[in-house]
């Protein structure tokens, strides 16, 4: 199964780090037991070409009417230009805000009006920020027909943040996989998981 065999590779790249003991501190200020950067991939050639191959199967298989390819900066890139080189696609980057010289670009390469685009983004937290490139592309008068991301953490927020966009989400690998995998994979211990599953539940109040 493709989801559990991307939370195994994560794991084993080192990727994602689950420390439930002594929780990361987030951007948000929430304590967090579990660490996520899927950019350290990109280090390791088997791991991005597995992960490159499998985005562009499930693009092909949930959007196969996508004309490009869109990055969410910074993360986003490079899966999405390995992904765009993949299906040979036109490959364009959405910057988190515009640049404050020059063109001042918000979006980066050749986007047409009509044209149906699918976003990559590695990871999926509250998906506030996806959401931001989405509306950028949208308002350049391209149509999002979906976004592929690595992982999601699966909150109820994010659900709702999509849903509310109106865009239509797939993901390699999820949370409860991860979990799944990380106990085969000696990485927590049995006792560790039902703290684990509550920082889902409620990461805002979570504490060890």
């Amino acid at each position: 199964m493709v989801s559990s065999q991307i939370a195994a590779l994560l794991l084993e790249v080192g990727a994602v780090k689950l420390n439930p003991q002594t929780p990361f501190k987030w951007a948000s200020g929430w304590n967090s037991p579990i660490y996520c950067d899927n950019r350290l991939t990109l280090s390791f050639p088997d791991a991005r070409s597995f992960i490159k191959n499998a985005l562009a199967e499930i693009i092909l298989a949930k959007f196969p009417n996508v004309e490009a390819i869109a990055g969410v900066a910074t993360a986003g890139v490079p899966q999405g230009a390995l992904v765009a080189d993949l299906l040979n696609k036109p490959f364009v980057y959405v910057r988190p805000k515009p640049k404050d010289h020059g063109m001042t670009n918000l979006i980066e390469g050749k986007v047409e009006k009509g044209q149906k685009i699918v976003v990559i983004e590695d990871l999926i937290s509250t998906g506030g920020s996806s959401i931001k490139a989405v509306e950028a592309l949208r308002d350049a008068g391209v149509e999002v027909v979906g976004m592929a991301a690595i992982f999601t953490y699966g909150f109820k927020i994010a659900d709702e943040n999509f849903a509310k966009a109106n865009v239509k989400l797939v993901t390699l690998s999820n949370y409860f996989s991860l979990l799944e995998e990380g106990l085969r994979g000696r990485y927590i211990t049995d006792d560790q998981v039902n703290s684990l599953k509550e920082w889902r539940e409620k990461p805002e109040t979570w504490t060890t």
